[in-house]
């Protein structure tokens, strides 16, 4: 079958060099995939063209890349399933990561984030004989983590990451999950304490899904964060904007039927955080002038009452 690829080319050690496109038809079997098919240019059209694999089997997680805008592994995206009717596929190198040169990219930010989570266990004592045992049970909630491969394919789609280059990622976040979930792990407390900080990051993810949506091993790096922003909560770690944030919008919607936006701002920096509510100052005086300004008293929704109790049914049953 016929392929079509627009391959994004750039060698940041050459002086000057720009990232460009270069344009690639080939003949290709109907069952290869996106890695077969850039192999095939590297091999028998143009040997310049860098990239990087090795187990052709999505293990090794070394060949991950943007198709179309979105992360994938090439060795187990087939090219008919992307473009059957030979359409054009845009190959980039991923997101959010350092360019080496073409599609490869270094992973060197990817483990820097990985590292400051600490991702070792950290047991309170050794056994005087014997090892650590932990349950089946517990064990078998951990696989979801640590089927991870390390591919860095939730990093390069990760949507806060494109705004904020210390937010610590969704790679890094989901194996600091494995970790306070261990029952063998000594620093349960302390890991969420540091993750709970402004600059711990588990208040940081938007919820875009993004990373949920790329990961090709299902670890689900979000529903990650979650359980880790639920497992702080539970701990006592409160004092943060995240949490105030998360509720002030519960109330605001339970009481109201509608969010609050004016109180959900003031709620989430602190009422007595006065450099903070004095930094919102601007903003407001913005908002106001291009009359975006949320009114004073919130809107009230007519079925506000079918929402309080719809809120009183579910916490009626978490007790």
């Amino acid at each position: 079958m016929q392929t079509n690829l627009k391959v994004k080319r750039f060698n940041p050690g050459e002086p000057g060099a720009q990232p460009v496109f270069q344009e690639y038809s080939l003949d290709i079997h109907p069952d290869s995939t996106i890695l077969d098919a850039l192999v095939t240019v590297r091999e028998e059209v143009d040997g310049t063209l860098a990239l990087r694999c090795s187990c052709r089997a999505s293990i090794c997680g070394s060949c991950g890349m943007r198709i179309n805008g979105r992360a994938r592994l090439v060795c187990k995206t087939r090219v008919a399933d992307l473009a059957p009717n030979g359409e054009q596929l845009i190959v980039e190198p991923m997101g959010n990561q350092r360019v080496v040169k073409d599609l490869i990219v270094s992973l060197d930010t990817f483990f820097d984030q990985i590292n400051r989570v600490r991702p070792y266990l950290q047991p309170d004592s050794v056994p005087e004989s014997g090892e650590f045992l932990a349950s089946n049970e517990s064990m078998t909630n951990l696989l979801t983590s640590m089927n991870c491969i390390m591919c860095g394919c939730c990093v390069s789609d990760c949507t806060v990451l494109e705004v904020d280059s210390n937010f610590i990622g969704p790679a890094a976040l989901a194996k600091a999950w494995r970790f306070t979930e261990d029952p063998r792990d000594g620093e349960r407390d302390s890991r969420l304490k540091i993750l709970n900080d402004e600059d711990g990051g588990i208040w940081d993810c938007t919820r875009c899904m993004q990373c949920v949506e790329v990961c090709p091993k299902e670890v689900a790096p979000m529903d990650r964060i979650m359980e880790l922003r639920d497992a702080a909560i539970e701990a006592g770690y409160k004092n943060t904007s995240g949490y105030r944030h998360t509720e002030s919008f519960y109330k605001s919607v339970k009481k109201n039927g509608r969010l609050d936006e004016s109180r959900l701002a003031i709620d989430s920096t602190g009422w007595t955080n006065i450099p903070g509510l004095l930094d919102l100052a601007p903003v407001g005086l913005k908002a106001m002038m291009k009359g975006k300004l949320p009114p004073i008293r919130p809107h009230k929704a007519e079925d506000k009452e079918k929402i309080k109790n719809a809120y009183e049914k579910v916490e009626g049953e978490r007790k």
